[in-house]
């Protein structure tokens, strides 16, 4: 498979509701159930995992769907700790957020439990992924900055988000485009957007790697410079940033964020779950937050997001493999 072009974008492909929540059977619907309806986020409060699980909850919520939703958090490794949690439950009223980032760690974290030991329910929302530089440097845009890092790869530091994750797969399929080896990359991990942009600001690296959540109103404000984003279509959140495919480099990520729930839950538990996640999908609160956060609506569910799991499953080892993260 060429490594010229990654899109971890499957597209919005909206599957049909699967039940009404009154006429579902399974363990979600049954009275009392829902009202214990539970979300983990296997990460810390206040990130981008986070920050989709209690949007959804609230749209869950003040719509409606469900009475009640906990939102609880279960931190460390890259969201592995979390999976491994989920693998041993036997609660059909569990989900658990996800992403890209938990693809990749669960081979660099050489976690026991796969992503296919849980359940698929469904695809939620993409994110863009910004490239910036701080805005004292020389480089105006994509093309400048890339010249400059060919000729000394080393010497020139990236921030971004944790190792393995979707900043760091972005950075490493951006040099396999650019003929520069992966492996040469200086890639510098932050916890979280927050120091990445201290780094920044303080002229401590190169260029830095997050999602426009994070650099979007740097840029705006013009104590960042946007080169690029990573998406097909520039984002709504900085629209004079242009896309790299634009800037003459054919490659293309988004960070989607999903949710599973344990294995070996019955087909009409499942469809129950689906069921919640479509309605709340489907309400005039859920567009009115993807609008207002700048995501874009990537809702699969099932078994075809089971599909685009196992393809992202292959195509992130290969990224990793070829940064060197993790051997063959």
């Amino acid at each position: 498979m060429p490594l010229t072009r990654r899109s971890f974008l499957a597209g919005a492909l909206a599957a049909p509701a699967l039940g009404v929540l009154a006429g579902c059977a399974g363990t979600v619907v049954q009275p009392g159930d829902l009202s214990r309806l539970r979300m983990m986020v296997p990460a810390s409060p206040g990130g981008g995992w986070d920050t989709t699980a209690r949007t959804l909850q609230r749209v869950i919520q003040s719509s409606g769907v469900a009475r009640n939703v906990q939102v609880f958090n279960v931190e460390g490794a890259g969201g592995t700790i979390g999976l491994g949690q989920l693998a041993r439950q036997d609660d059909d009223a569990l989900l658990m957020m996800m992403g890209l980032v938990m693809v990749g760690a669960v081979d660099t974290n050489d976690s026991s439990t796969r992503l296919t030991d849980v359940t698929p329910i469904a695809q939620l929302i993409g994110e863009t992924e910004l490239i910036v530089v701080p805005a004292e440097s020389p480089y105006d845009d994509l093309a400048s900055f890339v010249e400059a890092w060919k000729a000394d790869p080393r010497g020139t530091p990236i921030a971004g988000g944790s190792a393995g994750g979707t900043d760091q797969i972005l950075a490493g399929l951006l040099a396999q485009a650019a003929d520069i080896d992966p492996r040469e990359v200086n890639y510098i991990p932050y916890s979280g957007g927050g120091e990445s942009l201290s780094a920044l600001l303080g002229n401590q690296v190169a260029a830095g790697i997050s999602g426009t959540a994070d650099y979007g109103s740097q840029v705006t404000a013009g104590t960042l410079k946007g080169l690029a984003v990573s998406t097909a279509e520039r984002s709504g959140q900085v629209p004079d940033v242009p896309t790299i495919i634009e800037s003459g480099f054919d490659v293309e990520v988004t960070n989607w964020r999903g949710l599973m729930a344990r294995p070996g839950m019955s087909e009409d538990a499942r469809a129950d779950l689906i069921g919640v996640v479509q309605q709340a999908h489907d309400t005039d609160e859920w567009a009115e937050a993807l609008a207002n956060r700048g995501w874009l609506d990537t809702f699969q569910t099932g078994d075809e997001y089971g599909e685009f799991l196992a393809a992202e499953e292959t195509r992130v080892r290969q990224v990793l493999i070829e940064i060197g993260l993790i051997e063959e």
